[in-house]
């Protein structure tokens, strides 16, 4: 450790005492997320408890020109939040408190360290809603949530974090303070940054507050899953309930990822096997939407787009149709999957996936493709699955190829290397082909105005 360094670790130890981490386990712990890719490597841990603390850390990194990666809940798919050389990681797990709520606005007031589940659970104590969720929402955080403007299953009807986050506090790679929209809902004063921030993966800023609006809580939910001859089908089955219903999801699978599933002994909905699978989800407000729902699925069966399907006529029944979806992951996990997360606009879907499996199975036709996603949103899940003769080093190396490849297709259909995961470090190289090199050009001009110095997780996003 060079005497700079010496120095800035002294300076952070006297500012935050026993909060300051160099030890080994520390590093493992909050250095990572989930991708495992890359060996953590930092220099030391901080956990701040204040945004004042969070300023003193990032004028004490300008001084010595260290580099700072912020970690939340760790949940995150791109290496975002992975501090790999020597960088310092801020995580945000002493920031976990509620700090206000307004229930005329319905909005509360966060620090980044609360847990999503945490502020659902908040939401439903006081007869309101947050409706972004996700698998992790039990261990990720808002401000994590916030760094990659996640989405998750209710987008269809509730959209992405972006649309609930009414103010935020910030700390920038400068180290300046700045307090964002101020939870307004109407505000025309020009340039608004808090949009800036949501999605930059820390690149410009930490968040070190947010407010946040909440919603009523949806009532009756109801889901119906249907299976389906093929994939064209299950794009007219969601152009046949949207016309009529308020959709709350509308998920979907394919038979490889139902197979894994039961496997994992989720009950089989119904008898009959099918290709592809939906599951969707609305209110049932009142008994005539009730029966208009049957009436739409009856009319689907008759003109061959739905080969069978049930519909949930209690929560608990509720509930064990959603673990068809979503238990997909976990059931897939022993085959060391390779995951893609993209999209595309929604009438686009079925001819990029069929352009996906030719050139993949192509390619590999010993390899397994497993798709599932929130396709009323156009965010696909690709998973190759792993064959078990087949060496993990040589697996990822072949996925790599793979990668390209279907990254050149998203680019065909103008859509995003990344629907919900952000880009970090393992779609970096990959940003061109959603976004033009005038685009990054004008993202690397913002970076420079918040983060002069490069210190805020430098290296994720694109490369300064």
């Amino acid at each position: 450790m060079t005497a700079l360094a010496h120095a800035a670790l002294e300076q952070l130890t006297d500012l935050l005492g026993n909060r300051c981490l160099t030890d080994q386990e520390s590093a493992e712990r909050y250095g990572v997320d989930w991708t495992k890719v890359w060996a953590p490597a930092p220099s030391a841990v901080v956990l701040p408890e204040s945004a004042d603390e969070v300023q003193q850390i990032v004028e004490i990194a300008n001084e010595h020109g260290l580099h700072l990666v912020p970690s939340g809940g760790r949940t995150g798919l791109s290496a975002g939040a992975v501090a790999a050389n020597g960088e310092v990681v801020v995580a945000f797990d002493r920031m976990n408190k509620v700090l206000a709520f307004n229930e005329f606005d319905r909005a509360v007031t966060v620090q980044p360290g609360v847990i999503t589940q945490q502020l659902q659970e908040f939401a439903e104590d006081k007869g309101l809603f947050y409706p972004v969720d996700f698998a992790s929402a039990g261990s990720s955080q808002i401000g994590g949530n916030i760094g990659t403007n996640a989405g998750g299953i209710k987008v269809i009807r509730y959209g992405m974090t972006r649309d609930w986050i009414t103010g935020l506090k910030v700390v920038t790679g400068k180290g300046d303070l700045l307090d964002l929209n101020k939870g307004l809902i109407k505000n025309a004063t020009g340039y608004d940054f808090r949009h800036l921030f949501i999605g930059s993966e820390g690149t410009l800023g930490f968040v070190v507050e947010a407010t946040v609006k909440l919603t009523r809580q949806p009532k009756d939910l109801t889901a119906l899953v249907l299976g389906a001859p093929g994939f064209r089908e299950v794009m007219k089955i969601l152009h046949a309930f949207q016309q009529d219903i308020d959709l709350t999801a509308f998920e979907f699978f394919s038979d490889k990822a139902m197979a894994h599933v039961l496997h994992h002994g989720v009950p089989k909905p119904f008898d009959t096997e099918c290709p592809f699978y939906c599951l969707l989800e609305f209110e049932q407000l009142s008994e005539q939407v009730g029966e208009q729902a049957m009436a739409i699925f009856e009319k689907c069966v008759e003109e061959g787009w739905v080969l069978d399907g049930v519909m949930s006529q209690s929560l608990q029944q509720l509930d064990q149709l959603w673990q068809l979806r979503e238990r997909i992951s976990e059931s897939i996990a022993p085959h060391t999957p390779y995951k893609n997360d993209i999209s595309v606009s929604i009438a686009q879907v079925p001819d990029f996936v069929e352009d996906v499996d030719t050139v993949v199975q192509d390619a590999y036709p010993d390899f397994e493709i497993v798709w599932f996603g929130h396709i009323g949103d156009g965010n696909m899940h690709l998973n190759i699955l792993k064959p078990a003769d087949l060496p993990k080093e040589d697996f990822f190396a072949k996925c790599n190829n793979v990668s390209k490849w279907v990254f050149e297709i998203v680019q065909k259909y103008n859509g995003s290397i990344s629907a919900e995961h952000g880009v970090g470090m393992t779609k970096k190289p990959y940003l061109e082909y959603s976004r033009s090199p005038e685009e990054i050009a004008c993202m690397k001009a913002v970076k420079q105005v918040f983060d002069p110095n490069n210190i805020m997780n430098p290296g994720k996003l694109f490369d300064v």
